[in-house]
């Protein structure tokens, strides 16, 4: 039976109710739900304690997994992430705009109708010119908002190397830098 301790940051609240592991910081609230047969999540005022009842290596794998969610959840409260996208177009000047909880994108390629995808969680997107900026507590909500994004316009049927029209991912927060 091996313990990993992580211990919580001073300007984080940490609660665990059953499964459910929530974390506050000054960015925000992060909830996700642990579970897995033979590992065991418990806190105490400082600490966040992941024990293993067997030692196959699924289970270790598994505590791996766990310690980097609640450091993610972590880094999300307190810093946050941030995605940084590139608005490209060569032929048809596209508009994107943020309208309530949806990123609309008009007049790519030329399209009468506009392209929508929703915008998850606590997730703001800004977009400045020919910038996005995605930016949240939770990684999962802010890197599915920016996948969806570039998601949104990929070109089917055409060359790629004339058609290189779209939103494009360029830059990426990672865990430990400010």
């Amino acid at each position: 039976m091996e313990k990993i301790e992580l211990t919580i940051p001073e300007n984080i609240t940490v609660q665990l109710d059953g499964l459910d592991l929530s974390v506050e910081g000054p960015n925000g609230k992060v909830s996700k739900r642990f579970h897995y047969p033979g590992l065991h999540i418990s806190t105490n005022e400082n600490t966040i304690t992941l024990e293993r009842a067997t030692e196959n290596r699924k289970t270790i794998a598994m505590t791996g997994t766990f310690k980097s969610h609640i450091l993610n959840m972590f880094h999300g409260v307190t810093i946050g992430w941030t995605y940084e996208l590139d608005i490209l177009y060569a032929h048809f000047p596209m508009q994107v705009r943020v309208e309530q909880t949806f990123v609309v994108i008009e007049n790519f390629l030329g399209e009468r109708h506009p392209r929508k995808t929703k915008i998850l969680g606590d997730t703001n997107v800004s977009i400045d010119g020919e910038k996005v900026t995605v930016t949240g507590p939770d990684i999962e909500a802010v890197g599915q908002t920016a996948g969806s994004i570039e998601q949104l316009t990929i070109i089917k049927g055409k060359d790629p190397r004339v058609f290189q029209d779209g939103i494009y991912i360029t830059k990426k927060s990672i865990r430990g830098e400010a």
